[in-house]
């Protein structure tokens, strides 16, 4: 069964078919096929794989130093730009003949620069060049591709399509200031004014490929991006491994239900390993399912000071799996059953109406993202009735309205959680591919107030979730595996900017990929004692879907959207939702969400740990950090290489404070020629132990404290352990190993309080 690709090809088709006009190709050279409706034949769906544009621009009437001129009087300068790789701007080619662009951007890349009106220098190096929806004044416009703000639109322009050549050309297209740039100009007279001209020149390459028959599609083949964005994926590994291939759209699937719309994502999955991977349907519980979310980065001069969630939604259950080409060669050969099971390196795709199918989607409360694990009656909609938002991407309309988030960007995310793989793992513990399922995409959003389109902006990233966005923009996220082999990983991401007036504001963000036991509380510790009190504190949660029969929390009442409790002390600042005893569907972290904390203090920012509790059983684990300083503290010197930390639990300290720490390091012999040396003091009386090392050879170093690795970093020769705990009659044993080996140091041990060792 054709399944979801069908249904894609739904709307090219209606496009293609629907009328005899060449409207749709502005300009174009290319004729119509002899016959529309009933046409049989091939239909590509092509993107732009690499190109140049340019422009020639008018600067001195743009900055506003000549009056407007025409002919020859004008002086024209030349822009140039490369196109980025595989950007989505998609073209229809049927039987070799241009049908036109649907909605997409093309990003550009500067390849020089000219003096430039302040608001177009400040978009240079994000510009798109975006085909608009039809119906709009203008066929295409240039925009800045974060913010969406217009500053030429294009006319009179023509498409030409070589088939041979599979390229694509967009000449004489006239540059016109829109009245959004205009009035930025000071100038809005001069909105629609030309100031220049702008040509295209773009080498395509198929994504999609459609035998068509009478007007109805037959087969669909969808064959490998060369360089696709986020990586071609590697040679096939070991066991079975389901990914995100292709993250296809964003789409609002019915009306808005008061102040909520029901979105959904199409994605394309792919087992990027050398076993098939079950796809059984239900009321077998041998599947994947798929989440999906949506994120928004935003705030700051830059709109990307914070990085939020702002929708979820149910899971779609895996029923079938067809064979394609998306991430590369499909090796359909015995032992793969094609159908109950997706072949190595075969893909299998899923559109958002069909994530989006209420009927075929069930709770999260019901599965276990780290074993994958969920009884037969996981998506029973019996005893309840669907609105046009029920169990889809649940977001609140005020969240996407453009004018409410200016400058905001949007980011699709989806994952494929596949009991398959965790039972391969039990017994293949050396081929195990859990952590890399999650795959994302950028999009623009426009319309509203109720009604959304998603545009996608540029090609998928494989394998990483969406908070890895935000560390591209000076954020720190840290993944971090609190018991490896026994839980999921979760990422934590935190960003300190300012000062502007002598404040600094704070930002961090949990993000549980799939960790069964949920997040309960997320504590701040202060390296010093804070002077002042926090201002500005903030918490921040996606919308929690309301209680359905059969939904799978504790008495059908579905999970609770309480904010958090926040408590703020000299040495730590709180926040915690209700324990597992106090409410079972109290708003902890659960799989597949992430959290917002934030806070604005006039203390600047230094190294500490942040403690985070969990909500159904297991020791707090503490992550390093930056946390607010007392001004007239001193700050700890930050290492030479940002380490990447692996959580231990929080040492529990005997409550006898001593007012000098004694420590007394104890070296032990050093077979492996790795050398050793500790020394403890207090930081605003919590432990703090420097550790130097010499002799080892490696990358990377292992840190172990009490036989558990705390952190691997740079093979730098130090490392400082920012306990956090007070009290006295506390020892630390610290050993330093060549990273995933046994070639270690000498034990040292550290003592705080208590007689000397």
């Amino acid at each position: 069964m054709l399944k979801s690709k069908l249904i894609r090809f739904a709307l090219p088709l209606l496009l293609l078919f629907s009328n005899g006009s060449e409207n749709s190709v502005a300009g174009s050279k290319q004729k119509s096929p002899d016959s529309q409706t009933g046409a049989t034949g091939t239909l590509q769906k092509m993107i732009v794989e690499s190109g140049s544009v340019t422009m020639d621009l008018d600067l001195n009437r743009l900055n506003g130093t000549a009056p407007a001129t025409t002919g020859s009087s004008r002086i024209l300068s030349e822009l140039r730009f490369a196109i980025a790789a595989n950007s989505f701007f998609p073209i229809l080619v049927f039987n070799d003949l241009l049908r036109g662009p649907q909605p997409g951007s093309m990003a550009l890349i500067p390849q020089n620069s000219a003096t430039l009106p302040a608001a177009l220098s400040a978009s240079f190096k994000q510009l798109v060049v975006e085909k608009l929806p039809s119906g709009g004044a203008s066929d295409l416009a240039v925009r800045d591709s974060n913010t969406g703000f217009t500053f030429f639109n294009i006319e009179g322009h023509q498409y030409q399509y070589d088939a041979n050549a599979q390229s694509l050309a967009i000449t004489n297209g006239r540059l016109l200031i829109s009245k959004q740039f205009a009035n930025a100009l000071g100038r809005p007279s001069e909105a629609g004014s030309l100031v220049g001209q702008i040509s295209i020149g773009a080498a395509l390459q198929p994504t999609e490929i459609a035998q068509v028959v009478n007007g109805q599609p037959k087969s669909v083949v969808m064959p490998p991006l060369r360089g696709a964005a986020g990586g071609e994926v590697p040679a096939l590994v070991a066991g079975p491994d389901v990914i995100v291939g292709d993250v296809e759209s964003v789409d609002q699937l019915d009306a808005a239900v008061g102040t909520q719309v029901g979105l959904a994502i199409g994605t394309d999955s792919c087992n990027n390993g050398d076993q098939p991977v079950d796809w059984f349907a239900l009321p077998q519980t041998d599947h994947p399912v798929v989440p999906q979310n949506l994120y928004r980065m935003s705030g700051g001069a830059s709109n990307n000071d914070r990085f939020e969630q702002i929708g979820q939604s149910w899971v779609k259950h895996t029923f079938e799996a067809l064979q394609g080409t998306v991430c590369g060669t499909c090796n359909q050969n015995p032992p793969c059953n094609p159908g109950p099971q997706l072949c190595p390196g075969c893909s299998d795709p899923y559109t958002a109406g069909l994530n989006g199918n209420q009927d075929l989607i069930g709770s999260r409360a019901w599965i276990n993202p780290f074993t994958g694990s969920f009884p037969s009656n996981a998506d029973d909609h019996s005893g309840h009735v669907h609105n046009g938002v029920s169990h889809r991407i649940l977001v609140e309309t005020s969240d996407l309205v453009p004018a409410q988030n200016p400058g905001a960007t949007y980011f699709g995310e989806a994952a494929y959680i596949s009991p398959h793989e965790y039972t391969w793992c039990q017994s293949h513990p050396d081929q195990c591919n859990m952590f890399n399922n999650v795959s994302h995409r950028q999009f623009t959003v426009s319309g509203g107030p109720t009604t959304f389109s998603f545009s996608p902006v540029s090609p998928t990233v494989r394998m990483q979730p969406a908070i890895q966005v935000w560390a591209g923009t000076g954020a720190t996220v840290n993944q971090v595996e609190p018991v490896p082999g026994n839980d999921g990983i979760i990422f934590v991401g935190y960003k300190v900017t300012g000062p502007t007036a002598g404040v600094w504001h704070y930002e961090y963000a949990v993000y549980n990929e799939n960790l069964d036991r949920a997040i309960q509380s997320f504590e701040v510790v202060f390296p010093g004692f804070e002077p002042f009190s926090l201002t500005n504190i903030g918490f921040h949660a996606p919308p929690q879907h309301p209680g359905w029969v059969n939904d799978g929390t504790f008495n059908n009442l579905g999970y609770s959207s309480a904010s958090w409790t926040f408590t703020e002390s000299f040495t730590s600042a709180t926040w915690n939702c209700e324990t597992l005893a106090q409410n079972p569907n109290a708003n902890a972290i659960r799989w597949g969400t992430l959290y917002n904390f934030r806070f604005d203090s006039s203390a600047p920012p230094a190294d500490s740990t942040a403690n985070i509790g969990f909500f159904k059983t297991g020791s707090p684990i503490s992550v390093q950090i930056l946390a607010p300083l007392q001004s007239d503290a001193t700050p700890t010197p930050t290492p030479s290489a940002t380490p990447t930390p692996t959580v231990t639990p929080t040492p529990t300290p005997t409550p006898t404070p001593s007012p000098t720490p004694t420590v007394t390091p104890t070296p032990t012999p050093t077979p492996s020629g790795i050398t050793l040396t500790a020394s403890g003091r207090r930081v605003q009386g919590r432990h703090t132990v420097d550790l130097t090392w010499s002799g080892a050879t490696s990358a990377n170093i292992d840190i172990y404290r009490d036989g558990v690795v705390i952190a691997t970093v740079p093979n730098n020769g130090s490392y400082k352990d920012f306990i956090g705990v007070r009290g006295g009659n506390v020892r630390y044993t610290y050993k330093v190993c060549e990273a995933g080996t046994q070639n270690c140091s000498n034990q040292v041990t550290v003592r705080f309080g208590g007689p000397p060792l």
